[in-house]
């Protein structure tokens, strides 16, 4: 079996082999990068499977790094886990609006990190549903990798395309945080469920086109569920 490659991206030598060690143990090929463009040029030559990315660095930040590989259409769905010593809400908030997969703080233990790396390429590679379905306009395609409304493309990240294809695949259903979690994210216990409320905002953000964020409605002291039916007030 072929392990994964993940690149390393960290300004500090000894954390970038820190977290090499520890991955290589696991059976994982690593490359390492200290600068978003170095990183970058990994990317584009080298097709990890998987980006580690430390938030702050100098020139050029993580945080930036993440915004340019989701508007390049060759990287717009590489999975990447954000690492960074940034413990605020508002700072976990803003990594995830910008297209990040996980979150981790500094420190953080080995194991705990090769699990949700694991996590986050099993997300990557499953792929539940097969047939295209069909919404108000609304179309969703699993096989293409395509959403539009109306004929209109929708650029989604990989985790709001998964989370559609969820709420498209249980539709009428209320679904807590927690289930949605499990669902969607492959049951990773170290995920905090706000991360639910962000990728639901931009998921709804996406489907603003014709009022289709209707669909996916807060179910108030319990979750979310996606229906076509307007929802009691």
């Amino acid at each position: 079996m072929t392990e994964a490659t993940i690149l390393i991206v960290d300004d500090e030598s000894a954390i970038r082999d820190m977290v090499a060690v520890a991955l290589e143990v696991a059976g994982y090929t690593c490359l390492q990068a200290d600068n978003a463009r170095s990183a970058h040029a990994l990317i584009i030559d080298e097709s990890p499977d998987l980006v580690l990315l430390d938030w702050m660095m100098p020139e050029t930040s993580g945080l930036e790094l993440l915004r340019r590989l989701r508007r390049e259409e060759l990287t717009a769905k590489l999975p990447v886990i954000m690492l960074t010593a940034k413990a605020e809400e508002d700072n976990m908030i803003q990594g995830l609006d910008s297209g990040a997969d996980d979150y981790m703080h500094k420190p953080f233990s080995p194991r705990e990190l090769i699990a949700r790396i694991k996590s986050t390429l099993r997300r990557q590679g499953s792929e539940t549903q097969e047939e295209p379905i069909q919404v108000d306009g609304l179309l969703f395609d699993p096989i293409s990798h395509h959403v539009s409304i109306h004929g209109q493309a929708l650029s989604l990240g990989p985790t709001e395309f998964r989370l559609l294809s969820f709420f498209l695949s249980h539709q009428e259903r209320v679904y807590s945080r927690d289930q949605i979690l499990d669902h969607v994210w492959g049951g990773n216990v170290y995920m905090d469920e706000r991360t639910v409320d962000v990728h639901i905002r931009r998921l709804r953000k996406a489907l603003s086109i014709a009022g289709h964020q209707r669909f996916v409605q807060t179910v108030r002291g319990t979750g979310y569920r996606f229906s076509q039916k307007l929802p009691a007030d």
